[in-house]
């Protein structure tokens, strides 16, 4: 399962890639191994403001309807248009070409508290053993 160390990462499985004050957000490889063939993407509007762990988008895929929530608070600035056509983007390249949308993110400090790669790959594996503190 690819998790890459680019990115944070919530426990609802959304992940955030900074870039200066923009973040990319989408869905990690494992929520889409979980909910299958995605068939359908509710995106949120332009302009729209955001507060972390906030439903801003909906996936539906071959089993069930899933909430996506925000990992930042910040105002929406791009959709990405093609998986209203495309939805299995998010199945076939989860942190690339299936990315859902771009936030100008107001709170950079909010990262603190996403997870790390690591720690997200141990939240996945069911690990309870929590890591080090820096």
């Amino acid at each position: 399962m690819k998790i890459p160390t680019d990115r944070f990462y919530s426990r609802s499985h959304e992940w955030l890639l900074l870039e200066g004050q923009i973040g990319g957000v989408g869905i990690t490889d494992y929520a889409q191994r979980e909910l299958s063939d995605i068939v359908f993407v509710e995106l949120p509007a332009i302009g729209t403001h955001v507060q972390r762990g906030q439903a801003v988008a909906t996936i539906e895929s071959v089993k069930a309807a899933s909430d996506i929530y925000s990992p930042a608070t910040g105002e929406v600035l791009e959709v990405n248009t093609a998986l209203a056509q495309e939805p299995g983007l998010m199945n076939t390249d989860p942190y690339g070409k299936g990315w859902l949308f771009r936030i100008r993110v107001e709170a950079p400090e909010e990262t603190e508290r996403l997870e790390s790669p690591e720690t997200y790959a141990k939240l996945i594996a069911g690990s309870t053993e929590s890591p080090p503190t820096p």
